[in-house]
């Protein structure tokens, strides 16, 4: 493309700054259910939309809440009095001709279909309510899905961007989320939730984690069985740091429930009774939760859209948002001497998605480099993402890569 920029910029990386903050937001969070929820509506609606009338039509499943219901919780048990809300909002097509298509079937059964995998404590039928509030599209926008084309027009004038690789940060916080919510350890602790939310924050080499993550209430007899469980869990996470040799932090400091307060009882303890704190405690929102890469890095460049949800083929809020962190992956893989790389993309309203108004490459070398060398090689690794962007939309359609 004619409008892309190649430079070398000398800027510190990331893993050299001296403060470095990093955050997931696991399964259970309700800002992660939310982003994961509305995605995959949005990936339900593209498929049935195809199989029905051949082509995604116009939709943006992008906002959406979850409100937070209430419970009582005790040792050994608890109940829940008012269930949590889960709103679906924004727009897709109801109708072509005189055949109806069922939206809003479809985005009920994808809302309990996703509880019943990841939360399996909810009782779907009577822990959550579930209203969609979706509408048909403005004409402006739905008349860009009346040209078949395969590259469609931009339905949005939106700027995004991506970069490489994974600091050692990102990546032990990244790591922590994925261990706590995986098989292994929820088979070995089953009293913990899925609500786990990392936080991370570098000092040099030292590495100091903030962790929340609740416990059944269900499995605690009393207060000392929840801080002997909790010794257990903490133990457990520091064998977890200490085996991922690739860290190599010079020391670690895990911070594990900071609320928690003895002698306080149920009141003092991080307890659940369904696995996330929207049962009664906390309210989720698209868009707040993880980037599309799996993390919040405060010290990272990040555009404001919100991926999740989106058109698949002409939102490029999400096209954009994720195509820029894989162009700087492949960057920074196929390109050697690079310490960091940030790809921008920018797009207007209405220009075909694979030409966007301006592509921005910045380089941090990890050595000398010649600039003619690493512009050539930049410039094809974008040109070749953008020239074959009809691929990768359809990776989109099939929900092949995560937006939380």
């Amino acid at each position: 493309m004619d409008k892309l920029s190649v430079e070398i910029i000398n800027n510190v990386p990331t893993s050299k700054q001296a403060i470095e903050i990093v955050e997931r937001k696991g399964v259970g969070h309700p800002d992660y259910i939310c982003d994961a929820v509305m995605d995959e509506i949005s990936v339900a609606l593209s498929k049935e939309y195809i199989r029905i009338f051949g082509d995604v039509l116009h939709h943006n499943i992008d906002k959406g809440l979850l409100s937070a219901g209430e419970v009582i919780k005790k040792f050994g048990g608890g109940r829940v009095i008012s269930p949590m809300e889960f709103v679906i909002g924004d727009r897709a097509t109801f109708r072509v001709g005189r055949k109806r298509f069922p939206v809003e079937d479809i985005a009920r059964k994808t809302v309990k279909d996703w509880f019943k995998r990841n939360l399996k404590r909810v009782d779907v039928e009577r822990d959550l309510k579930i209203r969609v509030a979706l509408k048909p599209g403005s004409i402006e926008l739905a008349d860009i899905f009346k040209d078949r084309k395969k590259i469609r027009g931009a339905n949005d004038t939106s700027a995004a961007v991506g970069y490489a690789p994974f600091t050692k940060t990102e990546k032990a916080v990244y790591g922590c989320e994925r261990f706590l919510n995986g098989i292994l350890f929820k088979t070995s602790f089953p009293e913990t939730g899925e609500d786990v939310k990392v936080m991370g924050l570098r000092r040099g080499r030292s590495l100091d984690l903030t962790i929340a993550m609740p416990l059944f209430s269900t499995y605690i007899r009393s207060e000392r069985d929840y801080f002997s469980k909790k010794k257990d869990v903490k133990a457990a996470l520091r064998e977890f740091i200490k085996g991922e040799g690739d860290f190599s932090f010079k020391d670690v400091t895990i911070n594990y429930n900071t609320l928690d307060r003895r002698g306080k009882g149920v009141s003092g303890l991080y307890l659940t009774l369904l696995g996330t704190s929207a049962e009664d405690a906390d309210s989720g929102q698209v868009g707040r939760g993880n980037r599309v890469n799996g993390v919040i890095s405060l010290n990272r460049p990040m555009g404001t859209e919100a991926a999740a949800g989106k058109n698949p083929v002409s939102h490029v809020g999400k096209i954009y948002t994720i195509l820029a962190h894989r162009m700087a992956e492949a960057i920074y893989a196929e390109v050697d001497g690079i310490e960091e790389v940030c790809v921008w993309l920018l797009s207007e309203i209405g220009s075909p998605v694979d030409k966007p108004k301006a592509a921005a490459v910045q380089i941090i070398p990890a050595k000398p480099l010649r600039y003619a060398i690493i512009k050539q090689r930049a410039e094809a690794i974008v040109n070749g993402f953008l020239s074959d962007i009809g691929t990768f939309t359809d990776e989109l359609i099939m929900g092949k890569y995560p937006v939380c």
